[in-house]
């Protein structure tokens, strides 16, 4: 009977350590795409681009956590410029931000994740006013985002994604900066 329990227990144990390795403990990500402003901010700004890259654990298949790094670059609009006598402007954020990760199906090649979290955003305003001097203004401020994405299945653990988040920068209350990154790229 001892024997029978200790082999069941082994059993059970060599079960569990086989199971828990199905999926990669530690992940990275690198992806990049467009940035498009959202809500007050799509006043006075104009779509651009962004990179991302980020690293994390996997607690289990379905919930993780990471670490993301983001730069998004926005145009300033025309109609914001040109009342103010500036012949050019962009606006460069660059955010850390810690979050969560929910995966709603963590087998097979297709899946959907939920993410969201919070950190620190770096807002750089350059405008230039033809030849007089460059204005520029930078902030370090709060924010958050939350968004999803779809993680599809290469080869091993790799895999493509494609995500889009709101991205919301606290500056002064009532002003705030809201923009959406879609960025495409490999996770591993």
């Amino acid at each position: 009977m001892k024997r029978f329990a200790f082999v069941s227990c082994m059993g059970i144990l060599a079960f569990a350590s086989a199971n828990a390795q199905e999926f990669s403990r530690y992940t990275f990500d690198v992806g990049g795409g467009f940035t498009m402003p959202a809500g007050s901010t799509s006043n006075d700004r104009d779509p651009g681009w962004n990179i991302r890259a980020g690293a994390g654990y996997n607690f289990s298949p379905h919930f993780g956590a990471v670490l993301n790094l983001g730069y998004d670059s926005l145009g300033i609009s025309s109609t914001s410029l040109i009342p103010n006598g500036a012949t050019g402007g962009d606006v460069n954020v660059f955010h850390a931000t810690i979050d969560p990760v929910f995966r709603l199906r963590a087998k097979g090649r297709l899946n959907f994740y939920l993410t969201g979290g919070g950190g620190l955003f770096h807002r750089y305003k350059e405008v230039d006013f033809g030849s007089a001097p460059q204005l520029t203004y930078t902030v370090n401020k709060p924010g958050f985002d939350v968004g999803g994405g779809l993680e599809y299945g290469v080869f091993g653990h790799s895999k493509f994604f494609s995500e889009a988040k709101w991205e919301h920068m606290f500056i002064d209350s009532p002003i705030h900066m809201d923009f959406i990154p879609v960025s495409f790229g490999f996770r591993w």
